[in-house]
């Protein structure tokens, strides 16, 4: 129940609905380039990335000072079953801008 909970709960705000959506159709994303693609502050977007990496959504890999967020691998159903859904809403998603110089 806990885990259910916890995973509803997450996908229960717009903005990380969005950038469950924004991850999921960019595959491989730096932390520095969601803050920059949605114009947020990094305390703000940890704490979303936070969120959903708790409920199962997303992994992380750090890379020198960067952190690289993608959909976890292998998802369950119910976590694929929601981004499915999640891709059908019609989410104003910004587009990938490169916020850091780095190399990937």
């Amino acid at each position: 129940m806990e885990i259910f909970l916890k995973t509803i709960s997450a996908v229960n705000d717009e903005t990380r609905v969005k950038i469950l959506r924004f991850i999921d159709k960019n595959a491989e994303v730096c932390v520095c380039d969601i803050e920059s693609s949605f114009d947020m502050i990094q305390s703000r977007v940890s704490r979303h990335l936070k969120i959903l990496k708790e409920a199962g959504f997303l992994k992380v890999e750090r890379r020198g000072k960067w952190a690289y967020y993608s959909i976890r691998e292998p998802l369950d159903i119910f976590r694929q079953n929601i981004l499915k859904e999640i891709s059908c809403l019609k989410l104003d998603i910004p587009k990938l801008n490169k916020g850091c110089k780095s190399a990937k």
